[in-house]
């Protein structure tokens, strides 16, 4: 192992961090366990960053991508995609937006990053506003709207980027009023703020903030931010590249928990739908899709082997209500993992819903990050 070590550090960057202090090479999976070089079994609680959301090896997905591979893996978009037609067509009904178009990426940044194309290029602006805490990608685009230090390596961006309060419930200047008083003090600081700017392109938020801790603001935020924004035309981006595909529980969308204003007009999606493989996009209204007035295509969103898995894997958990699932489930370990953890001063919340759950270890007395206790 040391020698794979050695050799990682000797061509990749120092930058591409690897977790614990002897890193694992996992060597395969099945179900919920993943094996290291080393022959040891693991519980696997991450799924390769909420990727492999279904199981490991799933033979349905398994079966689908080896029958597409024996036909034909990829062709790029500038051919009819009998898979991609297929799989669009699905999402576009499950969305929730009216009259919806939907473009393939490979990863979640890249659908943030076409999000931002669509909607500076339809409102006319390269303002953009973006939740505090928040993470998009790893783009130039995305960096430049992450406001979240230890993933913005750069202040430099094509856009303009306002940060809003209300992603993070338990911190900042309005984490000590009950729910409706900080839905109202976010959105009246979201009016302070419309009045001294350009009126932007768009709002993007994670209904559920993934890289930022799995935080969350009161259900009907960002529905109250809506009735604000539809004033001015401002468009609403939901990032649901981590709250997709009923993983929080409640709803298959994190955007339904703030639908009282109705659908956004963008939504992103990634990681879970592929089960592991290279699956992102926008799904959009027609008007804002259709807006781009130059050629683009893409060479490997969309392709013939990704959508087959996508497809299999949205089959199998649609039809084995992996939601219902994430609600039952996640409600035990939630209210089991709070249980432990009011014994346990080092553990400053256990949040989240679903199967999206956080435990937030910090140094006893202090909101400071306590690393070492993890």
């Amino acid at each position: 192992m040391n020698d794979l070590y050695d050799r990682h550090r000797a061509v990749l960057p120092d930058w591409l961090a690897l977790y614990y202090e002897d890193p694992l090479e996992i060597t395969h999976g099945e179900g919920r366990h993943v094996w290291d070089a080393e022959g040891r079994r693991y519980l696997d609680f991450f799924g390769g960053i909420l990727t492999t959301m279904t199981a490991h090896a799933l033979p349905e997905v398994t079966k689908a991508v080896s029958e597409q591979a024996g036909r034909i893996i990829h062709s790029s978009t500038l051919y009819l995609n009998r898979p991609m037609v297929e799989l669009a067509e699905r999402i576009a009904q499950l969305s929730g937006i009216p009259d919806a178009r939907v473009f393939f990426t490979t990863s979640g940044t890249e659908a943030n990053d076409t999000a931002l194309l669509l909607a500076t290029t339809y409102r006319r602006s390269n303002t953009i506003l973006a939740m505090r805490n928040s993470y998009h990608g790893r783009s130039f685009s995305a960096v430049g709207i992450t406001g979240n230090r230890g993933w913005s390596p750069t202040s430099l961006s094509p856009l303009q980027t306002l940060y809003v309060h209300g992603g993070v419930r338990t911190r900042g200047p309005f984490a000590h009023l009950d729910d409706p008083a900080f839905v109202a003090a976010c959105v009246e600081d979201l009016k302070d703020l419309l009045g001294h700017t350009r009126p932007p392109a768009a709002l993007i938020a994670e209904p559920v903030q993934g890289v930022g801790g799995f935080t969350s603001p009161p259900d009907g935020l960002y529905a109250a931010f809506r009735e604000v924004l539809r004033e001015q035309g401002i468009l609403w981006i939901a990032d649901e590249v981590q709250t997709g595909w009923g993983r929080t529980g409640d709803h298959f969308w994190g955007w339904q928990a703030h639908g009282q204003s109705g659908p956004p007009d963008m939504l992103t999606f990634a990681k879970g739908i592929g089960n592991g493989m290279s699956i992102g996009g926008v799904v959009a209204r027609a008007d804002i899709m259709n807006c781009l007035d130059a050629n683009s295509i893409s060479t490997f969103g969309g392709t013939q082997i990704t959508m087959a898995a996508g497809l299999a894997n949205l089959n199998y958990l649609v039809e084995h209500d992996l939601q219902g699932n994430a609600r039952r489930v996640g409600g035990m370990l939630i209210e089991r993992l709070r249980a432990v953890a009011a014994g346990l001063p080092g553990v400053r919340e256990v949040r989240g819903r679903g199967l999206m759950i956080g435990v937030e270890l910090a140094k006893p007395g202090t909101d400071e990050a306590d690393p070492q206790a993890a």
